[in-house]
């Protein structure tokens, strides 16, 4: 399913998407027509607006459009809602922008997720703290890992400080602690949400080097909940620590909002 502003979008709206890459977006899982979290999804969104745009995107408009393109669908899938504009000059890109909402749904994977081996890569990603449609990096390192019999990417610094994965984010417990890094990276949805409801978390630089003293290690987006990392590297980590069920728990008693 796909619409452009609340209707069937043709192939020809999609063409500056397609060709330009200049946009943003934010993804959710939905389950019968309630999601986590969904005001800070139209925060991101919001905000994210102003500085790829530099226009305002009216809230309500968007949500219409979200309830309009779920309709009746019952269960759980992933809505993920793009903002482009369609008439993006690329030689003239300044030009005034008049942004448009694209839906799109697709199904949800089985929770929990099974746990994944991450292989660590020199990356940051353009405009790290945004939600940009421009993946072209972290597509190509996720499929370097996977070549190389690795789940997924993890990107890292000069220095080896670790800041995100691919599509998600990086949690660790330290045996007291979650431990989220430091670094620029994209403030996850689910990540935030799981910092306000876990009572013993901190943000502190971490370096590959710290790995080995780690308890567990986690991934976290809307789409996997909070997923186990049983290996970083050569380090091997528990995919079974009792954190992952509290972490789930936890956030799983987060009440889901209205679309």
């Amino acid at each position: 399913m796909a619409e452009l502003n609340g209707t069937p979008v043709t192939s020809e709206a999609l063409r500056a998407l397609a060709l330009l890459n200049y946009g943003h977006f934010t993804s959710m899982r939905v389950q019968d027509r309630r999601t986590r979290g969904f005001s800070h999804h139209l925060d991101r969104l919001s905000n994210d607006c102003r500085l790829l745009f530099d226009v305002s995107l009216d809230r309500e408009r968007v949500r219409e459009f979200v309830r309009h393109a779920v309709g009746g669908q019952r269960g759980a899938f992933v809505v993920r809602v793009t903002v482009f504009d369609p008439d993006l000059d690329l030689g003239h890109p300044v030009s005034t922008a008049e942004p448009s909402v694209l839906v799109t749904t697709r199904p949800a994977m089985p929770l929990p997720p099974s746990p994944i081996r991450v292989r660590t890569v020199g990356h940051r990603r353009d405009l790290p703290e945004v939600k940009h449609v421009g993946l072209m990096g972290s597509l190509w390192h996720r499929r370097q890992v996977q070549m190389r019999g690795y789940d997924d990417a993890l990107f890292v610094d000069d220095a080896s400080f670790i800041s995100e994965g691919a599509t998600w984010n990086i949690g660790f417990f330290d045996g007291e602690r979650v431990v989220w890094p430091d670094a620029e990276m994209l403030p996850g949805i689910t990540m935030r949400l799981l910092d306000q409801v876990h009572d013993n978390t901190t943000t502190a630089p971490v370096n590959i080097r710290d790995v080995p003293a780690m308890r567990a290690a986690f991934a976290t987006n809307t789409t996997i909940g909070v997923r186990a990392i049983s290996a970083v590297d050569g380090t091997n980590l528990a995919d079974d620590h009792p954190v992952f069920e509290t972490l789930r728990k936890e956030y799983e008693e987060i009440p889901p909002e209205r679309l």
